[in-house]
């Protein structure tokens, strides 16, 4: 769950700006912000930050600070005699004007020159500007109107990644309808009959008795669609639906027989019958839930189905930005859709907490909202361009204990298991900061027992560190009891929410990633701990200590520990160098390790991990995290440091074989295969802890549902194909030839299958979903402008007049020898378009 790591230091100081003035009645809604970037040179960036006066108000030359969420940055060159920008946690910094700045009349601009890291794309940019005066330093006032014009290389890098999608696309066949599988994810056996089923609402249902819950979901469902509710019966009849318990083994496994006479559900347990709803569901036509319909044909079908792994994830981090019960419940349903059965709920982060607490209404009150503050006391500081103002900004939010019973409710009737997170020790930065705050209300009413009671910092602590996201307060001191007292306080009170809603909870995710060097070495609370205990063996080891406590903890409740890699790792030196290795004190205490760093060096981490003893869970960043960008493009949101991920990054992804998932490195260049030589390879052993596949979608960049869904889909259908499906053969073919040649096959019937059938079933599905629409693959050849689609079913329109494609622009059907500025942009069925592509043809 890496976050982009900081490429260069960069000292920020400063001093004390123009003396304060009296607050200024300047409307700050008046101001207008433009960031220019001007190159990228050496892993830099130079940009050009503009302040413009739109307002009938002078803004004073000092007495105020204008705050933003930003990339490392400072002002550079004689500009910095006038303007300084100041560090001052995580993201957040300030730009504060000094005795040289002047004061902007009505109309007037200052340019101010600022250094930062590389700007790759969208990502990158500044955000969440507002303005505080140094008379009311707890007050700040957003700026709204920004902008940024991008570097002047973008057209080029355009061109570029236009041509490198036509590349990819060439070798997609188009694949008629007719003669795609009909089910997907893909089942282990399937063969077409002869005939449909004429699904009406006169259609019953019969079901045996333990089958209940599943069949009265589906009739539910169907009864949306065919505007009356098929009645569920106890005695069979030649037309109906009929779900029985058989002799099938495996507990997610099912037969689905559909005749034109009846369609019969076979399974051993109700999580079964509920897959082969699934697959009847995606045997409907697309157009399903587009509208009442009088009769759904049903083609006729002999499946017999299960799944490859038991554990099918997707994590949904709601920590960082937030998303509303309504958008969690929605991410179930497209989940129970394509049979993936996990979602691990990372529920805080150093920029949230959100989930209520009884008897701790500060991990709420406080820790939820993010806003303008001068000591994190009412709520903590902005993150991610959320602004000054609490409540109102994609940062702020939680789940009541009644939503989070809703939630898990929800997502049990669907056979999906809710794993939840709570991130220690690092991490930790919105509970710690609630915790400071109930100390402080506690110990302004002389109750300091309470106060101390769940304390998650040593007062007294002088160390220094600073995390990959740059904060320098982020980590739980895990010397201290009321540490532990606060962890066990938050279990037990999610376990009784899971009793509550009769929700099964095996594990709880106790994260344990990016703890930075630096943490707890000038603790006197460790300090102490190591005097006490001499078996810790220094400062390192105080990462042991607190997971063999943890453990120990849940096992005492009958659950297992969740976390991320380095739950099974340690530091050790290394040709003189500390570097994290194999732990294998922990290789038989069932820890369950989400590994994600396949990068350069740690290619074989998974395996290392597994082979030693550890279950794993392949959460594989070059394939999995839905959270990268798709490509290059400047346009393109999403981060980029574990390369970029498309659609078909998680297709192409090979459980026991991770080597040949890597075709590309963190730059998106070809890998060069030489340099996985000697890596560790899957044992047997290995490979039975091998417990299954999730791919986490981080949401630093996700400030609204459309987004969360944008990044979502499609990528996640090439997460179920894995999950679900067998083995394909193209991945275990020896010949590189004839694997290549069986792969592309598969990858054209896996396009079609998204652009002809599922995508369209989600432009109406539970409400219908804000999926990207690819841009199309352009180039020009002979001097024609040639075009191709990454999913067929999907048309490309175009314009030569400069404007944005609209729904009635004209359709691409041959290349285009029109010069001048061509526009191109890819649109679905329902006449939405993705983003365009520009083009010049001389």
């Amino acid at each position: 769950m890496k976050k982009f790591c900081i490429l260069v230091a960069l000292i920020f100081s400063g001093f004390k700006g123009a003396d304060a003035q009296s607050v200024s009645p300047f409307k700050v809604s008046n101001l207008h912000i433009t960031r220019e970037v001007l190159n990228n040179i050496d892993d830099m960036a130079l940009s050009v930050l503009t302040i413009t006066n739109n307002g009938k108000q002078t803004l004073p030359a000092g007495g105020w600070s204008i705050y933003f969420n930003s990339r490392p940055i400072n002002v550079t060159g004689t500009d910095s005699l006038n303007a300084r920008i100041k560090y001052v946690n995580g993201d957040l910094f300030k730009l504060y004007p000094l005795k040289g700045f002047p004061a902007l009349k009505p109309g007037a601009s200052k340019k101010i020159k600022v250094l930062s890291t590389e700007i790759k794309n969208i990502t990158d940019l500044s955000s969440g500007f507002y303005l505080v005066w140094d008379k009311v330093p707890s007050k700040g006032y957003n700026i709204s109107n920004t902008n940024v014009n991008p570097i002047q290389q973008v057209e080029k890098v355009e061109a570029e990644v236009a041509a490198h999608v036509f590349d990819q696309n060439k070798q997609i066949k188009d694949i008629p309808l007719d003669k795609l599988p009909k089910v997907f994810p893909t089942p282990v056996s399937y063969k077409e009959g002869e005939g449909v089923f004429k699904l009406t609402s006169g259609v019953s249902i019969a079901a045996e008795i333990e089958f209940k819950n599943e069949a009265n979901q589906f009739a539910d469902e169907l009864s949306a669609m065919l505007g009356k509710r098929p009645a569920l019966v106890q005695a069979e009849t030649q037309r109906m639906i009929v779900i029985k318990k058989g002799n099938v083994s495996g507990s997610e496994s099912y037969k689905l027989s559909v005749t034109p006479d009846r369609i019969v559900i076979t399974a051993a347990e109700p999580a079964g019958v509920f897959y082969g709803i699934q697959s009847l569901k995606t045997l409907f036509p697309s157009t399903s839930w587009g509208a009442i319909q009088k009769e759904i044909a049903v083609a006729a079908v002999e499946i017999e189905d299960a799944p490859r792994f038991g554990f099918r994830g997707f994590m949904m981090d709601v920590a960082r930005n937030f998303q509303s019960k309504k958008q969690v419940l929605k991410a179930l349903d497209v989940m129970a859709l394509y049979k993936m059965n996990v979602l691990h709920f990372h529920l805080n982060d150093d920029e949230g907490w959100r989930l209520e607490i009884q008897g701790l209404p500060e991990l709420t009150t406080v820790g939820s909202q993010r806003g303008h503050t001068v000591n994190d006391e009412k709520n903590i500081l902005p993150s991610y361009g959320s602004g000054a103002d609490t409540g109102v900004n994609s940062g702020s939010g939680f789940y009541t204990r009644a939503d989070f019973i809703e939630i898990l409710k929800y997502a049990a009737a669907r056979h999906i298991r809710v794993i939840p997170e709570i991130e220690t020790p690092g991490h930790a930065r919105a509970a710690i900061k609630s915790m400071d705050a109930r100390y402080e209300r506690l110990m302004k009413e002389g109750k300091k027992e309470q106060a101390v009671q769940y304390l998650l910092r040593d007062l007294n602590d002088k160390s220094v560190y600073e995390s990959v996201q740059g904060w320098k307060d982020n980590v739980i001191n895990v010397a201290m009891p009321s540490a532990y007292n606060f962890l066990e306080k938050v279990v037990d009170e999610i376990r009784l929410m899971y009793k509550e809603a009769d929700a099964p909870l095996a594990t709880i995710h106790f994260g344990g990633d990016e703890v930075p060097r630096g943490v707890w070495e000038k603790s006197p609370a460790v300090a102490n701990l190591l005097k006490k205990d001499t078996s810790i063996e220094g400062v390192d080891e105080m990462w042991h200590y607190y997971f063999d406590k943890v453990n120990k903890m849940l096992k005492s409740k009958q659950l297992y520990l969740s976390g991320w890699e380095e739950i099974g790792l340690r530091k050790a030196l290394v040709n003189g160098e500390k570097k994290m290795v194999l732990d294998d004190r922990f290789t038989k205490e069932n820890f369950h390790a989400d590994v994600w760093n396949n990068l350069s060096g740690n290619e074989d981490l998974a395996y290392k991990l597994a082979n030693a003893g550890y279950k794993v869970v392949l959460t594989c960043v070059t394939n999995l995290y839905l959270d990268l960008a798709t490509n290059k493009s400047f346009n393109e949101t999403g981060q980029y440091w574990g390369g970029y991920v498309d659609v078909d990054k998680p297709y192409y992804f090979v459980p026991y074989e991770l080597f040949k998932n890597l075709k590309e490195d963190e730059s998106g260049n070809p890998i060069d295969k030489k340099t996985l030589e000697g890596k560790t390879v899957l044992t047997e052993f290995g490979k039975s802890n091998i417990v299954g596949i999730q791919s986490p979608l981080w949401s630093e960049i996700i400030k609204t549902p459309e987004r969360f869904e944008y990044m979502l889909l499609p990528k996640l259908f090439g997460v179920a194909e894995r999950a679900w499906a067998k083995n394909p053969e193209w991945a275990t073919e020896a010949d590189a030839s004839k694997s290549g040649a069986m792969y592309g096959q598969a990858w054209s019937e896996f396009v079609n299958i998204l652009g002809k059938k599922e995508l369209p079933r989600l432009s109406h599905y539970s409400g219908g979903y804000n999926y990207r629409i690819p841009t199309p693959g352009v180039v020009i050849e002979n001097g024609k402008v040639v075009a191709n689609v990454q999913l067929p079913g999907f048309i490309i329109r175009y314009t030569t007049d400069g404007t944005e494609p609209a729904a009635n622009s004209s359709i691409y059907a041959a290349p285009v020898d029109t010069k001048g500025i061509i526009k191109l942009s890819v649109f679905n069925a329902e006449g939405k378009s993705g983003r365009s592509v520009k083009i010049e043809n001389k």
